[in-house]
């Protein structure tokens, strides 16, 4: 009895180490950045100031959209910004910034608003063209009509400027 009780403990040590050995040789790699770039081909990138056509558009908007679009790519990739033209391009413009009414009450009254913000975007890829597009791209968010729509702009713009970058930054070099 003693004596397969060695034998059995022997095996499951055995056995233990044989497991810790293998998955000891094993990696698992993966990047938390969420681009998917082949910085062996792709080692620049060129994002252009984005203009501001929406006639009704907060001043700032294009410069504080512009200047977050560069953060996003200077903090997630490893890619050189470049004021050339660089093996990625992103450019475009602010075409839309509108307010419209929702859930209209009874009274003829709207209890909320919408915010819709649309970003015309160019991006070409110079090292593979088939990825370079055209595109809209559009985001908005809603806030209750009692509030004064100068006090929860800034709030608005900032998260809809996050969302709409999340996209551009998904169709561009996320290859989702």
């Amino acid at each position: 009895m003693m004596r397969s009780l060695r034998i059995h403990r022997a095996l499951i040590l055995a056995s233990l180490s044989a497991l810790l050995l293998i998955l000891g040789g094993c990696t698992v790699s993966y990047q938390l950045n969420g681009a998917s770039i082949d910085y062996t081909k792709i080692k620049t990138i060129n994002i252009s100031d984005f203009s501001n056509l929406a006639p009704n558009a907060y001043p700032p908007l294009a410069q504080k959209f512009s200047e977050d679009l560069k953060r996003r790519f200077q903090t997630r990739t490893r890619l050189v910004q470049t004021s050339q033209i660089g093996d990625l391009n992103i450019e475009g413009e602010i075409i839309g910034y509108d307010l419209t009414a929702e859930a209209v009450q009874a009274d003829a009254f709207a209890a909320r608003t919408r915010l819709t913000m649309r970003i015309n975007v160019r991006y070409n890829n110079r090292v593979n063209e088939d990825e370079s597009f055209e595109r809209e791209f559009s985001s908005y968010a809603t806030f209750d009509s009692s509030s004064m729509f100068t006090d929860v702009q800034d709030a608005l713009v900032e998260e809809l400027t996050e969302d709409l970058i999340n996209q551009i930054f998904n169709a561009t070099v996320e290859n989702w």
